[in-house]
This record gives structure tokens, C-alpha cells and sequence, in this order.
């Protein structure tokens, strides 16, 4: 199947709708078609204004978060325009992929 892999950049600490923005953004991904998302944690990261982003042994608040999310190009449309629509600043990477499925209990 061809789509895309969204990518979203945020820290532990951000908020949305009463949750983490990485919690919010998967649900938010899902109900938009997203055929699959990742969270993972990042030990140092910096922003588009160039500051450090670290998960400190004591401040695991500023921990740096990637959102990575697989999409067709429909629901890739719909979810990016949605996200337009919200409260929200969060930057992205998007990358044109193939995705699917193997292995035989695949199906």
C-alpha cells in the first residue's frame, strides 16, 4: 500500500485536551484512519528554535517525544486537516512509504 509516515516531534510535559499530546495525537491518528502509530521516547532532541530537550534522571518532563504514524494518502489528508483545525503547534516530518503486511498469519 503506498501512504505516508507522519512523524511528530513533542515533549513529555505538553498537553492537549486534558492528556499528552503524544496520548492525544495516537487517539486523535486513529480516528482519522491511521492504519498504525508508534510513541517513542527520546533521550535528547532540540526544537526549530534551537532548544535542548533532554530526559534527565530527576525531569523526565522535558523528555523528547516522536509520534510516528502510518497513513494513506486519504487519511493523510483528513488528519493533517483536522490537525489544522486544532489548538495544537506540532511539527512533523512527512515521508512518502509502501506499508502492509507479511507473514503468513498476515492473511
Amino acid at each position: 500500500m503506498q501512504g505516508y509516515q507522519l512523524t511528530f516531534f513533542t515533549e513529555q510535559s505538553r498537553r492537549h485536551e486534558h492528556m499528552p499530546v503524544c496520548d492525544w495525537l495516537l487517539k486523535f491518528a486513529e480516528r482519522h484512519g491511521a492504519v498504525g502509530g508508534t510513541l517513542m521516547n527520546g533521550a535528547e532532541g532540540f526544537d526549530h528554535a534551537g532548544r535542548f530537550h533532554s530526559a534527565h534522571f530527576f525531569e523526565m518532563a522535558d523528555q523528547p517525544i516522536a509520534v510516528t504514524i502510518s497513513v494513506d494518502e486519504a487519511a493523510c489528508q483528513r488528519l493533517m486537516e483536522a490537525l489544522a483545525q486544532e489548538d495544537i503547534d506540532l511539527a512533523y516530518v512527512k515521508v512518502p512509504v509502501e506499508f502492509g503486511r507479511v507473514g503468513r498469519a498476515a492473511g
